[in-house]
C-alpha cells in the first residue's frame, strides 16, 4: 500500500509540475485580452472617455483618456505575448487603484467585503499583482529574451585575487 500511494504521490507531483507553465500563460492571456478590448474601445470613443473621466474629476481628463486608452491598449498586447510583463502589470495596477477609487468606488463600499469578487477591477488587480511577483512564466517573449540576453552577454574576466602580504613580525 506504501508503494501504491508514493507511486501516486510521485506521477501526481510530475503532472503538476508539468502543467506550471499553464497559470501564468492563462491568467496572462485573460487580463491581456480583457485590457486589449477595454482599452481599443475606450480608443475608438475617445471623446466619451475624456467626457467620463472629466466626469470623475480626474485631472486632464483629455490627457488621462489618451494614456489610459493606449496604456491598455497595448498594455493587454504585452501582457498576452508576456513582454515587459512586469511593468505593463505594475502600471495597470495603478489603473485600477484609480478605478477602484473613483468610477467604482460605490460599487467598491456596497460589496465590500462579502461580495469583492463581483468587483472587475478588484479581481484583475489580483492578478495583476500576481503577475508583477511572479512574472510571465516560461512560455513568454520576456523569457526568451532573457535567455538571448543572457546568450549575448560578454564574459567578464575575472582577474585573479591579489596574493596576501605575508606580514611577519620583525
Amino acid at each position: 500500500m506504501t508503494k501504491l500511494m508514493t507511486r501516486i504521490l510521485t506521477t501526481s507531483k510530475r503532472a503538476v509540475d508539468a502543467l506550471q507553465f499553464a497559470a501564468p500563460l492563462l491568467t496572462r492571456l485573460l487580463v491581456g485580452v480583457t485590457f486589449f478590448y477595454t482599452g481599443r474601445g475606450k480608443l475608438v470613443n475617445l471623446d466619451r472617455t475624456a467626457a467620463f473621466f472629466t466626469d470623475l474629476g480626474i485631472p486632464f481628463p483629455w490627457a488621462n483618456a489618451a494614456f489610459i486608452s493606449s496604456l491598455e491598449f497595448f498594455g493587454g498586447i504585452c501582457l498576452v505575448l508576456g513582454l515587459g510583463t512586469r511593468v505593463f502589470a505594475a502600471l495597470l495596477s495603478s489603473t485600477m487603484v484609480v478605478a477602484l477609487l473613483t468610477a467604482d468606488k460605490d460599487n467598491l463600499i456596497a460589496k465590500f467585503p462579502a461580495e469583492l469578487a463581483d468587483v472587475s477591477p478588484v479581481v484583475l488587480l489580483l492578478f495583476l499583482v500576481w503577475l508583477v511577483l511572479y512574472g510571465a512564466g516560461p512560455v513568454s517573449l520576456d523569457r526568451v529574451l532573457g535567455r538571448v540576453l543572457n546568450r549575448k552577454k560578454p564574459q567578464q574576466d575575472i582577474a585573479p585575487a591579489a596574493p596576501a602580504l605575508n606580514r611577519t613580525a620583525a
